[in-house]
């Protein structure tokens, strides 16, 4: 037997090791009743999830991400040894049906899970078993499976559907969307509490380390999507001062004002976006455009006050009065 097999088959051995859901378990509150979308952009090279549910932290037990390789939801009664096996399976050169036909068998509590997986080639593979409350089913199209258990009805994962196959733009904006349309939908029936997005890619995470460049939870929220929606706006408004930044630096200060300006624009909560403008309207000669951009961004974080001072790009508001005063404000209207 290869060294691949007997690690399927260990790997498979404690699979069985999981407890078959019994009648006890056919209302459980605890259970990962969600709705979710993985899914692939072939042009980008990026795969992802995103997910919702009316549970604590279902981010934290329903996703498995690789980059350059797949991506797997395991929910219902979400067992993560789906996703640990499901990714050497896959690596070991399975496809996507032919990993999860190997993970199903060797599980007691098959029938109380819920799977869905996609691989870097765009190949799909899903199972919904029996006990997951109704309404519950999957579906799966081109770069996409959508799943969801303990929802109002079908509508829900046709939401997914509809949303993801008719969208254009960043993977996570599309999943994102997706999640919204589902949400409009119907949803889980039980309301809402947690949700996740994550994309990967290799090497694409912070600094090219690691393969995130997203990866949000958000835990416990009355709006769980909205405050998604938020972190996802904060990243970008992040890379936009990036952008921002460099231009500034070539010396390039009209387009450095326009990204400035958008990264406000796409988060105005980002006090840093608010310091980027403020630097640029400094560079620019436009000081009270500059000054407005500080009492923004002091607003937002108290500690600006002490910052602002150190920042090389206002040295030369060091007496100047009108900054004394921006600097010596309070953070009340």
């Amino acid at each position: 037997m290869t060294h691949a097999r007997l690690a399927f088959a260990a790997l498979a051995a404690a699979l069985t090791l999981a407890p078959a859901a019994d009648a006890a378990d056919d209302y459980d509150l605890d259970a990962t009743g969600t709705f979710s979308i993985v899914a692939r952009d072939p042009a980008t090279g990026e795969l992802g999830m995103g997910v919702q549910s009316k549970s604590l932290g279902v981010g934290s037990r329903t996703i498995t991400v690789v980059g350059g390789l797949a991506a797997i939801a395991h929910q219902a009664t979400s067992n993560p040894i789906y996703g640990v096996l499901g990714i050497d399976l896959l690596r070991a050169g399975m496809t996507p049906q032919q990993a999860l036909d190997v993970v199903v068998r060797g599980d007691e509590g098959r029938e109380s899970r819920q799977v869905g997986i996609i691989d870097i080639e765009g190949r799909t593979a899903s199972w919904t078993g029996k006990s997951p409350q109704d309404w519950k089913g999957h579906r799966c199209g081109v770069d996409y499976c959508a799943q969801g258990n303990i929802l109002v009805g079908p509508e829900v994962v046709e939401a997914i559907a509809r949303s993801f196959e008719s969208s254009k733009g960043p993977l996570a904006e599309r999943m994102l969307a997706a999640l919204d349309a589902a949400q409009a939908a119907g949803g889980d029936a039980r309301g809402r509490q947690s949700a996740a997005l994550v994309v990967a890619k290799p090497l694409a995470g912070a600094a090219g380390f690691g393969d995130r460049p997203v990866d949000f939870r958000v835990d416990d929220h009355r709006e769980p999507l909205v405050e998604l929606r938020r972190l996802l706006n904060l990243l970008k408004s992040g890379q936009l001062v990036t952008e921002a930044n460099a231009k500034l630096r070539a010396g390039e200060v009209g387009s450095a004002t326009d990204v400035a300006l958008a990264a406000t624009v796409k988060a105005a909560d980002n006090d840093n976006a608010w310091v980027t403008l403020a630097m640029v309207h400094a560079r620019a000669g436009r000081k009270e455009a500059a000054l407005e951009a500080m009492r923004r961004s002091i607003a937002l974080n108290p500690a600006n006050r002490r910052q602002l001072p150190l920042n090389p790009a206002f040295k030369a508001f060091a007496d100047d009065p009108d900054f004394r005063r921006v600097i010596e404000l309070l953070t009340q209207p």
